[in-house]
């Protein structure tokens, strides 16, 4: 099974303005053919795309800023004719997580988690995939957001596997993601019986030999459970004009549990 992470851009101007690149982004996609992709900064009309361009998925998930449409969403696309949607909802990364639009602690936006309960059609398995996009400002609001987002997977699926994705604006260096790791995730590329070590957020250029503040690994997959990883890969498709889909690189893991 595939498990995909995907930073869309909700905006941008010039080359980076998403109308441009929406071929991109759904090429990338169904290339890679993910049966289960969480994406971030998708805005409703990047989900009426993705919709419209991806006719094989349904998706769950809201706008962070009304819980209805309004805002980026951090939304769970997964392959309608494989799974059936046993359960999902969202949570707000703040203190009070069931109230739509709120900022927490320290956070310069909104930030939002979706969460969607799917069991294979074929098999009878199960598992839960959470994705979020952690906050790019807030240092409480990260750490909080971490924690807030596994202690509801411990809730949510103390006995199923469980993949948490997306932009968490950490390095692995960090509170965060060591929060993350401490409650029982593990770090698909770290686990991967064959792996990639390239970054994933690389504003305009991509950089394979160093790392810097703005050439970083800052998306993941990670997973909890009887999970074991074949591979995992961060998927650098370059289109014409020397363009890519997004200022982040998606990635993907292939799972067997």
């Amino acid at each position: 099974m595939k498990i995909m992470s995907f930073n869309l851009l909700c905006g941008g101007d010039g080359k980076r303005d998403w109308h441009g690149r929406t071929e991109m982004v759904l090429d990338t996609i169904r290339r890679a053919d993910p049966d289960s992709l969480g994406v971030q900064e998708a805005h409703h009309e990047w989900i009426e795309t993705l919709c419209a361009g991806l006719p094989d998925y349904a998706f769950v998930g809201v706008g962070r800023d009304d819980g209805k449409t309004k805002g980026e969403y951090s939304a769970v696309f997964y392959k309608k004719e494989k799974f059936t949607l046993l359960d999902s909802g969202s949570f707000w990364l703040s203190e009070t997580p069931d109230v739509p639009g709120v900022k927490g602690w320290d956070a310069a936006c909104v930030r939002i988690c979706s969460w969607a309960k799917l069991k294979d059609k074929a098999s009878g398995k199960q598992f839960v995939h959470f994705n979020t996009h952690l906050d790019h400002i807030g240092l409480v609001a990260m750490q909080k957001g971490a924690e807030l987002v596994t202690a509801k997977a411990a809730e949510i699926c103390p006995d199923l596997p469980a993949f948490f994705t997306g932009d968490f604006n950490v390095t692995p260096d960090s509170a965060p993601y060591r929060t993350v790791i401490e409650a029982g995730f593990a770090d698909a590329r770290h686990i991967a019986s064959v792996s990639d070590d390239s970054v994933t957020f690389h504003v305009d250029t991509f950089v394979s030999d160093r790392l810097k503040d703005e050439y970083s690994v800052i998306d993941y997959c990670f997973v909890k459970g009887s999970v074991t990883i074949d591979s995992f890969r961060v998927l650098r498709n370059l289109y014409p004009g020397d363009l890519y889909p997004s200022d982040h690189f998606p990635v993907l893991a292939v799972a067997q549990f």
